[in-house]
């Protein structure tokens, strides 16, 4: 792969298609866990890790024991149950040697498991036919367009937090209404291209 192609995939998944603020993919640990950019940071980094882990994995489960023996109708089934095993394993390594990061992720943590960004990286990369360079490469890359995405939007939450808002504003609403004009600007690298 080129670095010309490497470019142009980064670009894709980050700011073009980025899973939270175009495809809407995500949507739980992004709301969730954007009140404080340290936490977001932290979530980011590991949804970062459990993807380009997961596309790695996945592809090689894919390659060599879905397609050989015909199961490629098992191929969510099996990419949950992966991805499962790595959240797990994520989860253990913050609780062991980063607790203060395990406390502040809290529930968000296991549901990296259930967040169908992880499972729609992995399902995009059987459905492009990525090589196995690309995979990894696309799912890391999806994952720092999901660590923007919500370390964005928590610097934003941050600062509107001693904002005044009409009563029916406070709280929640304020964060969909900001999640949905982060999501607008976003809307303006579709159709993004190189080459």
């Amino acid at each position: 792969m080129s670095f010309f192609e490497l470019f142009s995939l980064a670009l894709t998944a980050i700011l073009a298609e980025n899973f939270v603020l175009v495809k809407f993919l995500g949507i739980c640990p992004f709301l969730g866990v954007s009140k404080k950019t340290d936490t977001a940071l932290g979530m980011g980094m590991a949804v970062v890790f459990v993807m380009g882990l997961s596309s790695m994995v996945t592809w090689l489960v894919n390659e060599f024991f879905l397609i050989p023996q015909n199961l490629q109708y098992m191929q969510t089934v099996v990419f949950i149950l992966v991805i499962a095993a790595l959240v797990q394993f994520v989860e253990l390594f913050l609780k062991k040697f980063v607790p203060a990061l395990y406390t502040a992720l809290g529930i968000y943590l296991p549901l990296i498991t259930t967040n169908c960004a992880v499972l729609g990286a992995a399902l995009i990369n059987v459905q492009n036919e990525y090589s196995f360079i690309k995979s990894i490469a696309f799912g890391v890359f999806s994952g720092l367009g999901f660590t923007l995405a919500i370390v964005l939007f928590a610097s934003v939450r941050e600062r509107l937090e001693f904002a005044k808002f009409p009563k029916a504003f406070e709280g929640f609403p304020q964060a969909l209404v900001t999640a949905g004009l982060i999501a607008m600007a976003f809307m303006g690298f579709s159709g993004l291209s190189i080459g």
